[in-house]
C-alpha cells in the first residue's frame, strides 16, 4: 500500500512539475524546438506527450532540468519590476560569461544541464548583487 502511494505521489510531482515548466515556457513564448532541448533533447512525441500534463512518474534527469528553470524564471522575476520585463531579458543578448553573446535562452537549449545550472547561478548571482 506504501509502495502504490509512492510511485502515485512521484507521479503527482512529475505532473505539477511539467505543469510549471509549460507555463514558463509560455511565458519565455519557447518555440517546440527549444522545450525539447531544454528537457534533454526529448522527441516530438514525448514532449507532446508532456504537453497533456499526465500523472508521470520523470526522470531524475528531467525533474532536475526543470527545477533549474523554475529557479532561473523565479530569480528573474525578483531582479525586474515586471513580469513582462523579466521573461524579455531571457532572450537579450548577454556578453558576460557564460553566455558570450548568446541569450540565456540560447545558451539553456544547448541541451545539457551544465547549461541549464550555468544559468541559474548566473541569475542567482545577479539576484544577490
Amino acid at each position: 500500500m506504501t509502495r502504490i502511494m509512492a510511485i502515485d505521489d512521484e507521479k503527482a510531482k512529475g505532473q505539477v512539475a511539467l505543469k510549471g515548466f509549460f507555463n514558463i515556457c509560455r511565458e519565455w513564448d519557447c518555440a517546440q524546438e527549444e522545450m525539447m532541448q531544454m528537457l534533454g533533447g526529448v522527441s516530438r512525441s514525448t514532449l507532446a506527450k508532456y504537453q497533456k500534463l499526465p500523472h508521470v512518474k520523470l526522470s531524475r534527469d528531467t525533474l532536475e532540468r526543470i527545477s533549474y528553470i523554475l529557479g532561473i524564471y523565479k530569480a528573474l522575476m525578483v531582479i525586474y519590476p515586471t513580469a513582462e520585463r523579466a521573461n524579455r531579458r531571457v532572450r537579450l543578448e548577454i556578453s558576460e560569461p557564460p553566455f558570450l553573446g548568446a541569450s540565456a535562452l540560447d545558451f539553456m537549449t544547448r541541451g545539457s544541464l551544465e547549461h541549464l545550472m550555468e544559468t541559474r547561478r548566473y541569475f542567482d548571482a545577479k539576484r544577490a548583487g
